[in-house]
């Protein structure tokens, strides 16, 4: 699959699109308070390194920027998907793009405490994490291009 959540709508694109749906709103709504707090955070963290606001990406990822993605196990599968993107959801905050580009997989171990899904990170709580390692792997998340078709 190569993007974590994706999945194929019509004409092989991506069903999870951006939304015009308040951030703010779906982060004041998340439950449990814990990871409503740590998504709140994780925006904060997100925004300063990229520069630029959130999206919802479908309804509940909160995604930065965007690229042209195409799946290397089905070239037709293509799509826009977020550079960087991340979930609370309730069983733990879903991190998507960090570790799609060697630089980031490389670095994905110094972490912390984490499992991974097919192209997403799985974190049950900030305090598992090292914050600054977070802000380089969004670094170099955000630097990627287009995929070559």
């Amino acid at each position: 699959m190569g993007v974590c959540g994706y999945s194929a709508g019509v004409g092989n694109e991506p069903k999870t699109r951006p939304t015009d749906a308040s951030v703010d709103a779906f982060l004041d709504s998340v439950t449990p308070v814990r990871r409503r707090t740590d998504g709140l955070a994780l925006a904060e963290v997100f925004a300063e390194v990229t520069g630029v606001a959130p999206v919802m990406w479908g309804p509940s990822m909160i995604g930065y920027g965007s690229y042209r993605y195409v799946s290397p196990a089905n070239p037709r599968t293509r799509g826009d998907w977020p550079k960087v993107a991340f979930s609370p959801r309730k069983a733990s905050l879903s991190l998507y793009g960090l570790k799609d580009l060697p630089d980031g997989a490389a670095l994905l171990p110094e972490l912390g405490v984490f499992t991974e899904g097919a192209g997403c990170v799985y974190v049950k709580k900030l305090d598992d994490i090292d914050l600054a390692v977070l802000r380089r792997l969004i670094a170099i998340a955000w630097s990627r291009s287009d995929d070559p078709v």
